[in-house]
């Protein structure tokens, strides 16, 4: 027995839906025989995988979100990080190299997607900064507690009413711990 797709298509590959991507025009006229909930389904896998490709691609430039803009003639990806220069890059190269990555990936027409990048107002107040922050403290070895201090100094000297930070797991020995 074959596991139900979108495409209609019986298929090995288990929910082929994920992996299934179509061009712009064939995904508006598809859009209108979708149900609603499915269009929704739709829009959010494209919104995770869009996130995950960004998040593993600019993690180290602080990459704090991505908001997408669908307008009927193109769609706008609007990449919020705390470095945008090395977001877009020498003359404007990385971010054309990540739109021709995002064009291919999500089988969208030539000129149909735009990216822009967006610096984070205030980077203390962004939980997502604050987390790819503490992430690359403890991958370069500082000691748990200190990196965590050290985040919420920076978090509520920039005007916080509040921070809660939580890590769990093995952090020194084998046994799991939380802190």
């Amino acid at each position: 027995s074959s596991t139900p797709n979108l495409s209609g298509k019986a298929s090995h590959i288990p929910f082929p839906f994920l992996y299934q991507t179509t061009n712009k025009t064939k995904m508006q006229a598809a859009r209108s025989r979708l149900s609603t909930k499915r269009k929704f389904v739709a829009d959010g896998v494209f919104y995770s995988e869009l996130n995950e490709l960004l998040t593993r691609e600019l993690a180290e430039d602080g990459y704090a979100g991505v908001e997408v803009r669908t307008t009927p003639h193109r769609t706008e990806i609007i990449i919020r990080a705390t470095r945008t220069q090395n977001v877009l890059g020498e003359k404007g190269q990385r971010i054309r190299e990540l739109t021709s990555v995002v064009q291919k990936r999500f089988d969208f027409a030539d000129g149909a997607v735009e990216l822009y990048a967006e610096r984070v107002q205030n980077r203390g107040l962004c939980a997502q900064a604050q987390a790819e922050s503490l992430k690359f403290k403890l991958l370069g070895g500082l000691a748990v507690r200190r990196a965590c201090y050290g985040v919420v100094r920076f978090v509520m000297e920039a005007s916080a009413k509040g921070v809660e930070v939580i890590v769990t797991g093995k952090l020194r020995g084998q046994r799991a711990k939380g802190m």
